[in-house]
Formats: C-alpha cells, structure tokens, sequence
C-alpha cells in the first residue's frame, strides 16, 4: 500500500506536490471513485484515472542536462521561449527537469519521470550540496566573503553556511570569478545572496549536484545517468532525512 499522490508521482505523470493538488481538485479517481483526501492509500492493481484518463506506470529514467543559455526549465512557457524538453525530441517519456535554473543560468540539471526521486532531490531539508561558478560585478572582499559563508538573511530567513572560493580577480575590469558550495536551493539564492551585498551577478553556472558533475558534456547535451549515480544520490539524501 502506498499513498495516491506517491502512486501518481511514480508513474511519471507529474510531481507528487502537482499530485496532491489534482487530488484536492477531485480530478483523481480510483476504481472509479472520485477520491479527495491526500492520506488515501492504494494497492497494486487499483485502477487510478486523472481527468478520467488511466495512470500508466512508465519506466523510470534518469538523464543528465548541460543546461545552455536562453532556454526555461518550465513545459510549457506562455512568452513561447526554448524549453529544456525542446532538447530531449527522441526520448519517448515524459520527463520534466529536477529543480530550475534561471533562463541566463547554465550547468547541470538532472532531467528524469521519476517524481518521487524528484522531491528528494529538491527538497530542502536534504541539503544536497551543489556547487556553482559565479562571476560577480566588482571586486568582493574577504570580510564580505566571510559573512556571505556564515549565512545572511534573505526575505527574513538565514541562509544555511557555504563556502565559497575566489577563482579570479580581473582589477582592470573590475569582476570577480568564484566558486561557491551550498547545501540548500532556495529560489535565485546564489543571486540573491550577492545582490544584497552590493555585487550583483554577471554570470551563474551550476558544476555539480551531489556526486554528478558535467564532464564530458557540452552546452545542450544530455546523457542517461549511470544506475550507480542515481544510487548514489539517493543514498546522499537518504543519509540526511
């Protein structure tokens, strides 16, 4: 037995939050009931519809994105702009990206069908570290540097500690290259985080999520994700529940 919303969100068909949403919308039905409650359960064979149409469990899949400038991590878009998915035309399931990155923010983004391996990855409280480059305007300090590692306040809440490295100073132009580790993903954190200490982002580049990273990959490449990665990260977020 398993909850509704995590029976849909495994067969591929959305997200588990999405999930519960259709639920308490009354646009689920199981063996022909109308079910409105999150908590209910079902079991192996239960005939479970979404707008009167069957969930088919689709195999799960699991790819690994270099995200390119000027595209949007949404399936659909109402300013008709480049899709991740528009990158993906000969993968037959319907796969949705894990997380988002800005539509000017390159790097890694984990593409996969699998819901609830989704919610585990996005999900706060796992603190899945992900390190991003970032050239910044200006030439940052060390004392700045060290209260950004502490944690600042945003929108009223502290932002967990990171570390962060300097790659590059350019005195001539007056930019800052960096590398910095987080271990949450709160929306345009990474930007947000230097704006509000007067040095806004120029550029904004995700390397790794976890234990995956984009070698050998180029911007607008995928490739499957290797049974042991996919393990392997969800054993990085399991040994932080």
């Amino acid at each position: 037995m398993e909850r509704l919303q995590k029976a849909i969100a495994a067969s591929g068909y959305t997200s588990r939050r999405k999930a519960e949403d259709l639920i308490i919308q009354g646009k689920v039905a199981v063996n022909g009931e109308i079910v409105t409650e999150l908590g209910t359960k079902v079991k192996k064979g239960d005939f479970i519809t979404v707008d009167g149409k069957p969930i088919v469990t689709e195999n799960k899949v699991y790819y690994l994105f270099y995200k390119p400038k000027g595209c949007v991590c949404t399936l659909d878009d109402e300013f008709d702009r480049p899709k991740v998915t528009d990158y993906f035309t000969d993968v037959k399931e319907r796969i949705y990206p894990v997380g988002r990155l800005d539509y000017d923010t390159t790097g890694l983004l984990i593409m996969s069908n699998d819901g609830e391996f989704a919610n585990m990855i996005m999900h706060p409280r796992y603190h899945l570290e992900k390190i991003y480059e970032v050239s910044i305007n200006g030439l940052i300090n060390g004392a700045t540097l060290h209260k950004l590692e502490k944690g600042i306040y945003l929108e009223g809440v502290k932002t967990l500690p990171c570390k962060i490295k300097v790659i590059n100073k350019d005195t001539e132009h007056k930019t800052t290259v960096l590398q910095i580790k987080l271990y949450e993903g709160k929306n345009r954190q990474v930007k947000k985080m230097f704006e509000s200490v007067g040095h806004p982002v120029k550029r904004l580049h995700r390397l790794s999520v976890g234990c995956v990273n984009l070698k050998g990959l180029t911007p607008g490449t995928y490739r499957i994700l290797k049974p042991q990665e996919v393990k392997d990260l969800k054993k990085l977020v399991n040994g932080k529940k």
